[in-house]
């Protein structure tokens, strides 16, 4: 064996040895953040997670075709992306996309195999780190659109998969000829690296979208074959649903996580150099198109698992939460309800049996306390957890009208908005879905005569139907109009030398204090102001009329 033919293998072995070395170091750093990650918040990764992307994968699933899908308005309204990414410590993108869809259910599913796995986790913790290992190797991938491959792998098969073999193995017999033939051995080398590496490219190029979809689903796949080695309730079914699939790992190598690390650009030199995705991808194919149910269900499972895994730490992390119970009335009752995203929140309690109108001055709390039912109604549901310590409700499609905007490029007003979205609601009531209903300052886009009529005649026809609404409002008259048909809480304040003091606590009955006229003097509004506001406000409160300029 000549020098030049000793230069060759001592080259190879040095990458081999560099990259395992890689390998390990780049797992024990892996290892290391997500330990340090349990029991916190989750860190927000910038382009990561981003809703279109997850939204995408939901839309593909087709889950918001089906009954009690969390509307776009309604998830809005609650913030829903916010708390999505208070709850998100996911470190795949199978676990995000999962948690994002559960969240988005407001009819809850697998409630119990959800409970098991959280339960079994929070009692063996090292289990937990360690598969949240595993998919932190996995790692995240945006817009990766295995949800729309899964539907139909076999339409998927790209050019043929014999020409890239062939191409594939020629710089590898071009190295065996350099121990047979010499020079022309490695002339042979040059012009088959190069022409396949231009080629890679331009296809690469073509072909990006397919090899990324399977590029993320082959890692899920060995991701798995880790995953099946932790004791934890759904081992078994992702054994058996690995079973078939498991050859496909045989294939990892070529769609390797891309994390721009040195060993993945050393794996990205050999995929140009020897074709390996592409000669990969019509063999996985052909399994896939077999197995296309075990595909679809271990998706499922490794993203139930990770899933159950940010949840608990969700629970964990908050000052307090409950499992909710579930009753066959329409009802809701809660112990110290509170806001997630408050920093010092305000508990209160809950006694939802009728509609109810909830009235309070400005920056007094009703519209935050009507978000925090809503919210607490929709975790409730999909993931079996409410910012309470105790809750109960019935099985109910969540549905809200809060943060509207005037829409200048369709040419609607705020009010046509808001009819709109009140009336995607009425529509739900009429096709004889259980709804609980929340709507902020219902109907404030119009003149106060029509908007107190109209919404007195919306919230009494929701009193005869299958719903509870809650209905934040500063329209008093409301409160003496609905008192048959309507329970009143309100929320008060002190108004003082120093300014307006809010407890933030829910009081019963409607509310009797106003608030505005003392904010414009605590601002050092000009008494002159301050005053004919005053006495015009007494004027109408007195003779129900409002007083005219000759007056």
């Amino acid at each position: 064996m000549n020098q030049e033919q000793l230069f060759i293998l001592g080259v190879i072995g040095f990458i081999v040895v560099l990259l395992i070395g890689i390998k390990i170091y780049n797992d024990i750093q892996l290892k290391k953040m997500v330990t340090l990650a349990q029991g916190r918040f989750p860190r927000v990764i910038p382009g990561k997670d981003r809703e279109k992307s997850l939204k995408e994968a939901l839309m593909a699933s087709e889950e918001d075709k089906k009954e009690g899908f969390v509307d776009d308005l309604t998830w809005s309204d609650l913030d829903g992306y916010a708390i999505f990414q208070m709850i998100n410590q996911t470190f795949s993108s199978i676990g995000a996309e999962k948690l994002y869809k559960r969240l988005r259910q407001s009819f809850g599913k697998d409630q119990d195999k959800l409970e098991n796995i959280i339960a079994y986790f929070k009692e063996h913790p090292k289990e937990k780190v360690e598969a949240q290992w595993y998919f932190a190797q996995l790692g995240k991938k945006d817009h990766n659109f295995v949800e729309s491959y899964l539907k139909n792998p076999k339409s998927q098969e790209i050019g043929n998969p014999f020409m890239y073999l062939a191409l594939g193995l020629l710089p590898l017999i071009s190295i065996i000829l350099i121990f047979i033939i010499g020079g022309t051995g490695v002339l042979l080398l040059i012009a088959s690296i190069l022409f396949n590496v231009v080629y890679y490219f331009r296809k690469k190029n073509i072909l990006e979208t397919e090899l990324a979809s399977m590029g993320y689903l082959v890692q899920t796949i060995h991701c798995a074959k880790s995953m099946q080695k932790i004791k934890q309730p759904t081992q078994e079914e992702i054994k058996q649903n690995l079973k078939p699939l498991e050859k496909i790992t045989k294939f990892a190598f070529s769609f390797a996580a891309k994390s721009n690390s040195e060993a993945d650009m050393f794996m990205e030199y050999l995929n140009m150099i020897f074709l390996m995705p592409f000669i990969s991808y019509n063999f996985v194919v052909k399994i896939l198109g077999k197995h296309q149910e075990e595909a679809k269900n271990l998706w499922e499972l490794l993203g139930d698992v990770e899933s159950a895994g940010a949840i608990l730490n969700f629970r964990e992390v908050m000052p307090y939460t409950c499992q909710p119970q579930f009753v066959k009335d329409m009802a809701l009752k809660g112990r110290d309800v509170y806001h997630p995203l408050l920093k010092e929140p305000v508990s209160n309690n809950l006694s939802w049996e009728k509609n109810t109108l909830v009235t309070g001055s400005n920056a007094s709390g009703k519209s935050t306390y009507v978000k925090s039912v809503a919210i607490s109604c929709l975790l409730a549901q999909s993931i079996n957890t409410a910012l309470a310590q105790s809750f109960s409700m019935p099985q109910a499609l969540v549905m809200s009208s809060m943060a509207l905007e005037d829409n200048i490029f369709e040419g609607e007003s705020y009010f046509v908005a808001e009819i709109k979205s009140v009336k995607r609601i009425i529509e739900k009531v009429k096709a004889g879905v259980p709804v609980l209903c929340f709507i902020d300052e219902i109907l404030k886009g119009t003149n106060t005569i029509e908007r107190i009529a109209a919404s007195s005649s919306i919230v009494s026809w929701l009193s005869e139907k299958n719903l509870l609404s809650f209905v934040a409002t500063h329209d008093i008259e409301l409160t003496e109009i609905l008192k048959d048909k309507c329970d009143n809480v309100h929320f008060s304040e002190t108004v003082g030398e120093n300014g307006v003091f809010f407890d933030y606590k829910l009081k019963q009955g409607p509310s009797k204090t106003r608030n505005a006229l003392a904010l414009l003097k605590v601002m050092n509004y000009p008494s002159e102001i301050v005053d004919k506001a005053k006495e015009e406000a007494s004027y109408f409160e007195k003779n129900k009329a409002w007083k005219t300029l000759e007056e």
